[in-house]
């Protein structure tokens, strides 16, 4: 059995400014999903060095600008592009989100990629704790050896 969801889309209107760097890095998040795992982590770290911390009203904003520019992403099995998009937008603006990917830690199992700052899942229902991370690119300042 499956149903279909869609997220809840914002119909603010955004500076022309926003709407082209969120279009850029959605463009770009399509290109960069379709790489193996490793590379993918790979160019998020790389990306990541040198931004500061996102905080928790810039990914908020990110994401909102994300889901109005991109009906596609709106859907639940969309979470990987949504999450490189919102990371890429912020690292556009100068910041960078802890981005994740991992599985829900309890039934029904399914593999999931979202964004969180400071251990708060940004525009995810749920708690942090109800999913196992698997790979993390957190902020340079906020990297913890052993973790990518």
């Amino acid at each position: 059995m499956s149903i279909t969801v869609a997220l809840d889309r914002d119909r603010a209107r955004r500076p022309l400014k926003l709407r082209l760097l969120t279009r850029l890095a959605i463009c770009a998040a399509r290109l960069l999903v379709l790489l193996k795992p490793h590379l993918l982590t790979r160019v998020l770290t790389r990306l990541s060095r040198n931004a500061a911390a996102a905080d928790s009203a810039q990914a908020n904003a990110a994401r909102d600008s994300v889901l109005a520019a991109g009906l596609s992403l709106n859907g639940l099995r969309s979470c990987l592009p949504r999450s490189v998009s919102i990371a890429l937008l912020c690292r556009l603006q100068g910041v960078w989100p802890t981005w994740c990917v991992g599985v829900r830690a309890a039934p029904p199992f399914a593999a999931h990629a979202w964004v969180e700052v400071d251990g708060e899942l940004i525009g995810e229902r749920g708690r942090s704790d109800s999913l196992a991370r698997l790979i993390t690119v957190a902020p340079a300042k906020g990297r913890t050896p052993g973790r990518s």
